[in-house]
Formats: structure tokens, sequence, C-alpha cells
């Protein structure tokens, strides 16, 4: 996590379950720290090893107010310059409902974010585009449904 993590990093620990909510086999919450928090801990050394997994790291990301993982995991042809978080937003849970792989280089991932802001519930449910390149995903763009 970069130094300007902040927003529900408190509440993010690094065995505590993962934002992301992905569970192991027995469907335990997976710990942050062998789930989304090695990529975000060390974005050159640890990629994401595919379009879901970057999908949701990057929502952790969005949880934790991560701008530079962010920014670093946007395919560069389509990142903005900078990055602002919504004051008061939380973000509640995260459902992946479809991955894709298109080929090699190539997939989608549907998905809903759930927040809340200011007491009222939103959903953000988009599906992503995601490259990758030299062994590395990135986010390309997404259509919200």
């Amino acid at each position: 996590m970069s130094a300007a993590a902040r927003g529900d990093a408190a509440q993010v620990t690094a065995e505590g379950p993962c934002p992301c909510g992905r569970r192991d086999a027995r469907q335990r919450p997976q710990a942050f720290a062998r789930c989304c928090g090695r990529f975000l801990a060390d974005f050159e050394r640890a990629p994401a090893p595919d379009a879901e997994a970057l999908m949701r790291s990057r929502y952790c990301a969005f949880v934790l107010e991560d701008p530079d993982y962010l920014l670093a995991t946007w395919h560069p042809s389509r990142r903005p310059p900078s990055l602002a978080f919504e004051p008061g937003l939380k973000w509640l849970g995260l459902e992946v409902r479809d991955h894709r792989a298109l080929d090699a280089a190539h997939a989608e991932v549907e998905f809903v974010a759930r927040s809340r802001i200011a007491g009222r519930a939103q959903r953000l449910h988009e599906r992503s585009r995601f490259v990758c390149e030299d062994g590395r995903w990135y986010y390309l763009d997404g259509d919200l449904k």
C-alpha cells in the first residue's frame, strides 16, 4: 500500500479479510496479505496473475484510496492524469459476476461494487476490459450496466 493510502485503511489488516471478498476452498474469507494485499504492496515484483485478480486488487485500492496503485494498473493509453476520491464514500462489497479470457492478452470482468455515501446506497455495475502486456495486466475501460 502506498503512503497515500488512507480512508478505510485502518480497518484493513494483513490477516483480516480482504475487501475484495474472495474466499478459499472452505469458503473462509481470504486474508488481505495473501489475497490482494501482496499486489498493492509490491506492484513492481508482484503483478496480478489475471484480469480478475487485477480487478479485485483495484477494488481494494479504491477501498484504501491508493491512487498510486490505481494509476499504475491503468493502461497508459487510457490513464487519467490524476485521481480524486469522493469524500465520505464507503465501499461495502464486491461481487464478481463473470470473468472471461477473450484471448491470451485480453479479458473482461463483470462486477457489481456496492458503496454508500451520505447514507445512500449505490451500486457500480460494470463490464471492464483488460489487456496484458509484457506479463502485466492493465485496466483499459468499462461499460456501465
